[in-house]
C-alpha cells in the first residue's frame, strides 16, 4: 500500500489569500498546503480520499492515471469541490464509483445537478456510480474499508480504516466504540489544525492525545493551518512516532 498526501491544508490552505502570518510568507515548501486530501494505492486498486478544490494541481503533481473509487469524508467544500475535475479519469475508465453518507451524497446532487441529471445530461458531463455507505464495512474491489464515526463539531463525518491503515480529518471527538475499530494500526493519519482549541477540529494537544489513546505505530498529521507554526519547528517537538505530513509526501505499508 502507498499512500500519497496530496494537501495537508485546511480550508483556506496555506498561504491564505492576502495574509502576512510568517507561515504564509514562508519560502519552505512544506510550509505550503492545499486542501486536505490522500490517494491510496494497492497494485491492482486506487483510492481517492476527498476531492477538494485543488484536486486538479494536485494530480498534476502525481503520476496518477487511474483512480478506482471515492471516498468521501463529508460534504464540506474544501473535501468536495474539486468533483468535477474527476472527468479526465471519466474520459479514459467510465463511470467512477463514489463512496459517501447518504447525506453527503444529496448535497453533490444539489451542487452538482447536472453531473447526476437523468434526462438531457449534457454531453460529456462527467458520470459518477453513487454509493451510499454507512458505518458498517463495505468493499471496494478486493479491500474492506472500515468507516469510523467521528464528530466535526456536531456534524457526523467518516473516517476511513483500510488493511492497517486509518485516515480521519475534521474530527474534534471520537468514540471509544470508534476507537476499538483503531485498534493495530501500523499509521493513523488525524488532524491538528493549530495550538489553540478550536470547537471543530482537535488541536495539537487533542490529536497527540488521541494518537497515544489508539497506539499506532506511527502517526501524521493533517489539516493543519498556519496557527500550527512552521514544519521544520514543529516537526522537532513531536514524539517519535509522530510526524507532521506535507504535500507529496508518501508512505508505504507493507
Amino acid at each position: 500500500m502507498k499512500i500519497t498526501f496530496l494537501g495537508t491544508g485546511t480550508s483556506q490552505g496555506i498561504p491564505i489569500i492576502g495574509s502576512t502570518h510568517p507561515v504564509c510568507l514562508s519560502e519552505d515548501p512544506k510550509d505550503k498546503r492545499l486542501r486536505v486530501s490522500a490517494l491510496v494505492e494497492w497494485e491492482d486498486l486506487t483510492i481517492l480520499i476527498d476531492c477538494g478544490p485543488d484536486f486538479r494541481q494536485q494530480l498534476l503533481r502525481t503520476d496518477c492515471t487511474k483512480i478506482d473509487a471515492v471516498l468521501f469524508t463529508h460534504e464540506h467544500s474544501d473535501h468536495t469541490a474539486g468533483l468535477d475535475d474527476l472527468r479526465p479519469f471519466f474520459y479514459r475508465q467510465g463511470a467512477l464509483d463514489v463512496y459517501a453518507h447518504e447525506r453527503v451524497l444529496k448535497s453533490l446532487y444539489k451542487r452538482f445537478d447536472y453531473i447526476f441529471a437523468t434526462e438531457n445530461k449534457y454531453p460529456g458531463v462527467l458520470t459518477l456510480n453513487a454509493h451510499p455507505i454507512t458505518d458498517i464495512p463495505f468493499t471496494v474491489g478486493t479491500r474492506l474499508v472500515q468507516p469510523i464515526n467521528v464528530l466535526h463539531n456536531s456534524l457526523p463525518i467518516f473516517g476511513f480504516r483500510m488493511d492497517a491503515f486509518a485516515y480521519i480529518t475534521d474530527a474534534k471527538t471520537v468514540s471509544d466504540l470508534e476507537v476499538e475499530k483503531l485498534q493495530y494500526l501500523d499509521v493513523l493519519v488525524i488532524n491538528a489544525l493549530r495550538i489553540e482549541p478550536h470547537v471543530s477540529h482537535f488541536n495539537l494537544d487533542e490529536a497527540l492525545a488521541f494518537i497515544k489513546r489508539v497506539n499506532p505505530k506511527k502517526a501524521f498529521l493533517t489539516h493543519v493551518s498556519h496557527h500550527l507554526g512552521f514544519h521544520k519547528d514543529l516537526e522537532k517537538s513531536l514524539p517519535a512516532n509522530v510526524h507532521l505530513a506535507y504535500d507529496q509526501l508518501q508512505i508505504s505499508l507493507k
